[in-house]
Parts: C-alpha cells; sequence; structure tokens
C-alpha cells in the first residue's frame, strides 16, 4: 500500500453485505465503526485496552470526526485500515490520522482525522491523562508526528 505516513497500525476489513446500503455501496455509518474499530485495536496493541480505561476511570473518547471520503467500497471488498497517532498534547488530547485502501488496486477510499479527549469515565468531563496513557500512548507516535 502506498500509505501517507510510515509504519502504520493496520486492520484488514471485509465488505459484508450487511455493509452495503440502498446505493449499493458501504455506508458512510460503517466506516465510523471501522475506524472505531483499527483505533481500539491500535491502543490494545499498546497495551490500554478497555478494562485499562475503566481500571483507570479515564478514556479517549472521540471529540470531532473529519472524513473525507474518496471512492466507494464495496460487497466483498478487501480494504486496509491504518492509522497512526499524529499529535498529543501530553494532557488531554490526542489526533489520529486514518487511510483507507482497497487491497486490489491500492486505491484510497478514505483519509480521516479523528481527534480525542481525554474524560473522566464516571463524570464524562474532560480530565488529564495519567501517565500510564503518555508512557504507552508514546510509543504509538509517529515518527512524522508534531509532539
Amino acid at each position: 500500500m502506498n500509505w501517507d505516513l510510515q509504519s502504520p497500525h493496520t486492520l484488514d476489513i471485509k465488505v459484508r453485505a450487511d455493509d452495503i446500503d440502498e446505493l449499493g455501496h458501504a455506508n458512510n455509518t460503517v466506516y465510523v465503526g471501522w475506524l472505531e474499530r483499527c483505533a481500539w485495536e491500535h491502543s490494545k496493541s499498546l497495551g490500554l485496552g478497555l478494562e485499562h480505561y475503566r481500571e483507570l476511570d479515564r478514556a479517549m473518547a472521540v471529540l470531532r470526526h473529519e472524513i473525507d471520503y474518496l471512492a466507494a467500497a464495496y460487497e466483498g471488498d478487501e480494504l486496509v485500515m491504518a492509522t497512526w497517532i499524529i499529535h498529543w498534547d501530553k494532557k488531554l488530547r490526542m489526533t489520529r490520522h486514518f487511510q483507507l485502501c482497497r487491497k486490489r488496486d491500492g486505491l484510497t477510499l478514505l483519509r480521516a482525522r479523528t481527534t480525542f479527549v481525554c474524560i473522566e469515565l464516571s463524570s464524562g468531563r474532560p480530565k488529564r491523562m495519567p501517565s500510564i496513557f503518555i508512557e504507552q500512548y508514546g510509543k504509538g507516535l509517529t515518527d512524522d508526528s508534531q509532539d
């Protein structure tokens, strides 16, 4: 794949029949689910799963999605979603870049940027990242990023 940045975390995806909408292609809401799944898989690979979030009473919650849908995906397409942590302030916010490509021709179907904010799960209010978030998410920060 011709990735936008080096060393992505990737997730293989196969477009299923129930991903398809009335227009005959993968529905835009399905792409959002793929973004979430890819981000979670990356977080888990860095040692921060849901059990850690609950234990720490902290989570990285979506503040903003910016999505450019560049081409459609169809039933049976084999795709690869890539993500990178491209920016963080080591306090409250972290930004991921995503790129979705079709395997058979390498075409980029989507580019997205998601901003996350650290929240306290029990209150839903913004709270500083605990030190383990800084340590573990720091391992996923791309070399092309802005620290």
